[in-house]
């Protein structure tokens, strides 16, 4: 398709707490997607850097900073902040620019360098800020947010602790054969569910960690990838990144309350299923058509929502699926087979593109040990905060 681009290369630095500043992990990354993809940084028409409020002023602005660490060439270059989806966006703007014909070949890089503990505003007073307000005003942290979720699934659908632990089990399983996760310990849902409570009934094993980390992934034209000897790349196909559509109804991050929908019929669909409806149908394939999905799971929870919002079973049915083996390696749709957020922990700006690299080493059948048998078409999923969607659909 003329949509398309090509994945030539994907790089990651592995996940974990090294104590370093998030530029060495971006620029490892950079450096092992150019290798991956047989390019050299002078080749390179335009670097995008995902950011996060601690890859900002002052000091660096990330598109900038990972072209000076790599050498100043005089690539373009931008910057792209959208939260948890920061990744995306900034493979959607690598996108827009190799379709325009500004640049043949674009770099995307993210990295992070993750506080400790959970995630919390940048210091300051922000009253107009609703992430600043649910900590001020709520002292709603993520994780809170993260057992309010599971409260609802249980309660609206029946899921209990036992399908949270099995989500975790799943991925743990597969996180133990992914040299760059940073959690690689297979698990039992007893160890789970004698982990310490953090939200009820939500335990310390059910929610993903903080982490340092950095994923990059080299894009071009599908020219530029002929001439370069890439016959049949990975291409990506869609990339989906809107915004709710009011009333929002369904209490979602960072907000602390709903929309009323007295005066405006709720559309029918949520935030999250309309961020998966829209990469469906700019790619023009549906939820039947995949091979695997790469999904945000902030907590074990939120990954069975997930199951539902990409159409993977219909509402209320993602425990089922999950009981059923459907969601495992090996089974009808696998779901986070390089371990998830589960193994890897949030790396903010680097964890959507860290989708997209698992995605690449699947459909060249790259991936070892965790190889999706077959594998063709993939979809990865999350969101940032302040109403930012991302998805992204790579066929072979």
């Amino acid at each position: 398709m003329t949509d398309d681009v090509a994945v030539l290369g994907a790089g990651l630095h592995p996940w974990g707490k090294w104590g370093r500043g998030f530029v060495a992990y971006g620029t490892a990354a950079a450096r092992a997607a150019l290798l991956d993809a047989g390019v050299g940084w002078r080749e390179v028409g335009s670097i995008v850097g995902a950011a996060t409020v601690r890859g900002g002023y002052p000091g660096h602005v990330a598109g900038a900073t990972f072209a000076k660490a790599l050498g100043w060439q005089g690539a373009r270059a931008a910057s792209v902040y959208a939260a948890c989806a920061s990744g995306a966006q900034a493979i959607n703007t690598a996108r827009a620019q190799i379709l325009a014909g500004i640049a043949d070949v674009v770099l995307v890089v993210g990295a992070d360098s993750a506080p400790r503990g959970f995630f919390r505003p940048a210091d300051g007073d922000r009253p107009d800020d609703p992430d600043w307000l649910r900590f001020r005003v709520l002292g709603a942290t993520n994780p809170t947010y993260f057992g309010l979720y599971a409260r609802r699934r249980m309660a609206v659908h029946g899921d209990t602790a036992d399908d949270f632990a099995r989500v975790k089990v799943k991925n743990a399983a597969v996180g133990a054969l992914n040299p760059n996760a940073r959690y690689r310990k297979r698990l039992t849902v007893e160890e789970v569910e004698a982990s310490a409570v953090v939200a009820d009934p939500l335990r310390l094993l059910d929610i993903c960690a903080t982490s340092d980390g950095g994923a990059a992934v080299v894009l071009s034209s599908m020219e530029f990838a002929r001439r370069h000897g890439a016959a049949a790349p990975v291409r990506i196909r869609s990339v989906s990144t809107v915004t709710p559509r009011f009333p929002n109804t369904v209490l979602d991050l960072p907000d602390i309350a709903t929309d009323s929908a007295v005066a405006v019929e709720p559309s029918g669909e949520t935030f999250r299923s309309s961020i998966a409806r829209t990469a469906y149908e700019e790619a023009g394939i549906g939820p039947d058509d995949l091979s695997l999905a790469e999904v945000y799971d902030l907590s074990t929870a939120l990954e069975l929502q997930w199951y539902e919002d990409l159409g993977l079973c219909a509402e209320g049915e993602a425990a089922k699926l999950l009981r059923a083996g459907a969601t495992t390696l090996g089974g009808r749709i696998p779901v986070n087979v390089s371990g998830g957020l589960s193994s890897f922990g949030e790396a903010v700006p680097a964890q959507a593109i860290a989708q997209v690299c698992e995605l690449t080493w699947q459909l060249r059948g790259d991936a070892g040990d965790r190889q999706v048998a077959g594998a063709r078409v993939g979809i990865t999923a999350n969101q940032g905060l302040f109403g930012h969607g991302s998805a992204v659909i790579a066929v072979r």
